[in-house]
């Protein structure tokens, strides 16, 4: 059902709807760049999970190329997903051994995007706050997934959590 917006003696008029988290009394916070990009490194493995690239380099161009924003807005989206693509090994054992009970087969594809992303960021990229990543992928499920996913991804996130050598909150620089 459509929000409504009535001003006195005006008959009701559908209003658009309002971006998650938005209240009649606070503005939307526009997304950070960084976040945009998790977002669009979030999208390209999803991608690449259902239609597996041939070459990278290519499909990394093709999908950067076309987007919201100038392909040099991206360079930290394509720095995330070519390197989550390229450890997808590693990081998909992580995976396995973290989602106790649970068939990877049976994890949905945006939640192992997400994951994949997350988990390349905690293992590989030293320079982002572990913390930064969490909460960046519950955002992630948040927008893109389900309640239940949300509580999946933190859960596995929170256990790989625990076996990192650096600080949570710091970047390694």
């Amino acid at each position: 059902m459509p929000d409504f917006e009535q001003a006195p003696g005006d008959a009701a008029t559908p209003r658009a709807p309002r971006p998650a988290g938005q209240t009649d009394d606070k503005p939307a916070k526009a997304p950070s760049p960084r976040h945009q990009n998790r977002v669009a490194a979030m999208q390209f493995l999803y991608m690449a999970e259902v239609n597996t690239p041939t070459e990278l380099a290519a499909s990394l161009y093709d999908f950067f190329h076309n987007r919201e924003h100038p392909r040099d807005f991206y360079a930290f989206a394509e720095s995330l997903a070519s390197g989550a693509w390229e450890k997808r090994e590693a990081v998909d054992a992580t995976i396995r051994e973290h989602a106790k009970n649970w068939s990877f087969d049976r994890i949905a594809k945006v939640d192992l995007a997400i994951l994949r992303l997350a988990i390349y960021e905690l293992l590989f990229r030293r320079d982002i706050p572990p913390i930064v990543s969490i909460n960046e992928a519950i955002d992630l499920s948040k927008e893109f997934s389900t309640p239940d996913s949300k509580r999946f991804i933190n859960g596995i996130l929170d256990k790989l959590k625990g076996t990192l050598d650096r600080p949570l909150r710091t970047a390694d620089v």
